[in-house]
């Protein structure tokens, strides 16, 4: 039996997300930065994750919270994650998939988290991913009303897609950067995200 660590797959959107643990990684943990968005990332992960066998795929990044009793900088676990604009407009009403009835999958929930210690200190939250971050008080409020969301962003919910149809064990945690709103730069703390980030990566990579 080989002594050497299992395969870890280490995904972000972008190298800005990561650039923290580049000096700490182990050469066991393959690196990928898909770009942003869901294609990119669907696409990009769905490849990496056929092409080697991994034992853990990690998804790392920022995100907006709809939360505003969740502070800016807190590392969270997204276990439940859903695309929110996967439907119809009918005048001013929107129909989910769901209710069109039409074979798609939207909802992803990872039931079985990997058993790192690390990983289960961090809040465990519902996200909603998107093409489009909220910025309008209207969309915001249906779109709380309709999903109940803690947290958005533009990539979870297709990485969760591809671990799971690749029965590859997986985990998305993103760092709290801004509150959803009318967009407002001079309110986001992303520094202190993506520091935070960083080291929530360091000690969940370190128990993997």
């Amino acid at each position: 039996m080989s002594d050497r660590p299992q395969r870890v797959l280490l995904v972000a959107a972008t190298e800005g997300e990561i650039a923290g643990v580049w000096p700490d990684l182990k050469p066991h943990v393959d690196v990928l930065v898909t770009g942003v968005g869901m294609v990119a990332t669907a696409a990009r992960c769905s490849r990496a994750l056929a092409l080697t066998p991994y034992a853990l795929a990690l998804n790392v990044g920022i995100c907006g919270t709809f939360d505003r009793t969740i502070a800016l900088g807190t590392v969270v676990h997204v276990v439940r994650d859903q695309i929110a604009e996967l439907g119809a407009e009918d005048a001013d009403a929107f129909v989910t998939i769901e209710e069109i009835q039409l074979p798609a999958e939207w909802t992803f929930v990872n039931s079985a988290p990997p058993a790192i210690d690390a990983l289960r200190a961090l809040p465990a939250v519902n996200a909603i991913t998107v093409n489009t971050v909220h910025g309008n008080e209207r969309s915001i409020a249906t779109v709380i009303d309709r999903f109940r969301p803690e947290v958005e962003s533009m990539e979870g919910a297709a990485f969760m897609s591809a671990c799971l149809l690749n029965g590859v064990p997986f985990a998305q945690v993103r760092a709290v950067s801004n509150v959803v709103e009318r967009r407002n730069r001079e309110a986001w703390r992303l520094a202190q995200a993506i520091d935070n980030l960083t080291e929530a990566t360091r000690r969940i990579l370190a128990q993997a």
